[in-house]
């Protein structure tokens, strides 16, 4: 097939959704398709010129609403290149501009929202959600309705993608989604991260990774490793680090930062920036444990690296693949509470190595048997044929 993927940006910083669009895209690539990419990025943007992918980049740049008229008029020239067209992420120019240029086309479009419908957004930001509603009639609705199926990546996401609007219609589909297994060098993986963050020796870490952003909770994992960290230490285990790692989003890790202090955990925790490659990799490698307590979390790409490579994950019940994580007994479930991530902390610090083992192995098993970057490469081909 020949597929052409649109995005409102391919910078690696805007978080989950685009490595795991181009960890599929790759995966279609070797499996004979092709596959290319539509973005509201500029030509000379660094993400563009470096990207191992075919990047046409028809926009303006900005991290504003993005709105491009040589977008649209691109897209009407070439759609008939393609078999297939899939919007990823809404309320940004490109969804909109993919309804407006394939308007009674004969190529199909489908829609992945990567939990943008999520009504936590609603609660969370009503101001934004009244807006959203005047935008909405006019614009989404019809970019969903008219699409040939909005693909969902669980059951969870479908369900709560209802619950924001009552306008509200399109055809449902849930499709595998996941990542590619982390490459094999694990020994070389985490002696390149413990060159780079040589505090972390011996040190048992619990890591969260991905953009330093209020939604994500890395403040309740602050308060619960606070408590968690000082009660270990009471018992004589003085061996116990946080790693938070990942871009900083709105000055949020100035207020982490400032967190950290008054919580006396200076020299407890570690704040490493963006990490790419094997420094990525390693910390994983380092981690016993990954958190992600997020407030509100369609899918989790780095909760899924962590179990490939077998570490246990803690996340909350906002993470909406959580119940395949519990089911599978690959970590802990619970609420964006810090009472409630400490309780899982304390859960595995008092296992024993064997049980720790279990764990690891599950963990793996979970990501083979749910996340695999193949399986989410022929789940999606299904839908789109």
């Amino acid at each position: 097939m020949r597929i052409l993927r649109t995005i409102r940006s391919v910078n690696p910083e805007g978080g989950g959704p685009i490595e795991g669009i181009i960890q599929v895209s790759r995966a279609l690539n070797e499996l004979g398709h092709r596959v290319e990419m539509l973005s509201l990025d500029t030509p000379e943007d660094s993400w563009v010129r470096n990207s191992s992918l075919k990047i046409h980049a028809r926009g303006r740049g900005g991290r504003n609403y993005g709105y491009a008229p040589e977008f649209v008029r691109w897209l009407r020239r070439h759609q008939d290149d393609y078999d297939a067209i899939i919007v990823s992420g809404l309320w940004q120019f490109h969804s909109y501009g993919v309804w407006q240029a394939l308007r009674g086309a004969r190529v199909p479009y489908f829609v992945f929202p990567h939990g943008m419908l999520d009504p936590w957004f609603k609660r969370a930001h009503p101001l934004k959600h009244l807006k959203k509603w005047l935008y909405w009639p006019w614009a989404e609705y019809r970019v969903l309705r008219d699409a040939r199926a909005v693909l969902f990546t669980c059951d969870e996401e479908r369900r709560l993608a209802r619950e924001s609007f009552w306008l509200y219609r399109c055809n449902e589909r849930v499709v595998n989604y996941g990542t590619a297994a982390p490459p094999a060098d694990r020994w070389w993986q985490k002696a390149t991260f413990l060159e780079q963050f040589p505090e972390l020796r011996s040190r048992r870490v619990v890591l969260f990774l991905g953009r330093l952003h209020a939604k994500k909770g890395c403040d309740v994992l602050l308060r619960a490793f606070h408590v968690f960290e000082s009660e270990q230490r009471e018992q004589g285990d003085d061996s116990w680090h946080l790693v938070l790692a990942g871009p900083d989003q709105d000055g949020w890790q100035r207020q982490l930062e400032a967190l950290a202090a008054r919580l006396k955990l200076i020299g407890r925790v570690t704040f490493t920036g963006m990490l790419r490659g094997e420094l990525k990799w390693g910390a994983f490698r380092q981690a016993e444990l990954f958190v992600l307590p997020s407030h509100q979390e369609n899918f989790g790409i780095a909760v899924v690296e962590a179990l490939a490579c077998g570490v246990p994950v803690v996340v909350s019940t906002s993470v909406n693949i959580w119940r395949e994580i519990v089911q599978d007994r690959a970590g802990w479930a619970c609420a964006a509470d810090a009472e409630e991530v400490c309780r899982a902390l304390r859960q595995w610090a008092t296992m024993n190595t064997n049980e720790r083992e279990c764990f690891c192995h599950r963990a793996q098993g979970c990501f083979a048997g749910r996340f695999e970057i193949e399986q989410a490469a022929l789940s999606l081909l299904a839908a789109l044929q």
